[in-house]
């Protein structure tokens, strides 16, 4: 049996949170959350609150909530804001706004 938890739309570029996502892929879902909190950053903050949802899906559906990991976990990219600075010589310089949809599945151990 498996949950899961989504984030998306998150105001984050996915550059800056695939590499938190590396830390926690295949630990378990109390040492990730431990790993998160004492990791610094904001993409830090937003997977520990993923992990935290997916945590109380798995309480939800009944699960057994010490013996899960985090079986899969992806970090995709959203949508990108276009916005406008006013450049040198009267030129428009592009301002990209990125965001990221987090994915996370936990899966209790055989």
């Amino acid at each position: 049996m498996e949950a899961k938890a989504i984030a998306k739309y998150v105001r984050m570029s996915p550059i800056k949170l695939k590499p938190v996502a590396d830390l926690v892929r295949g630990k378990d879902a109390d040492e990730a959350l431990t790993i998160l909190k004492f990791t610094p950053g904001k993409g830090a903050e937003i997977i520990e609150k993923v992990v935290a949802s997916a945590k109380a899906n798995a309480d939800v559906k009944e699960m057994n909530v010490d013996n899960l990991y985090v079986a899969e976990i992806c970090v995709n990219q959203g949508p990108t804001m276009k916005r406008w600075r006013a450049g040198s010589q009267g030129r428009a310089s592009i301002i990209l706004k990125r965001s990221s949809h987090v994915s996370l599945t936990l899966k209790e151990k055989e």
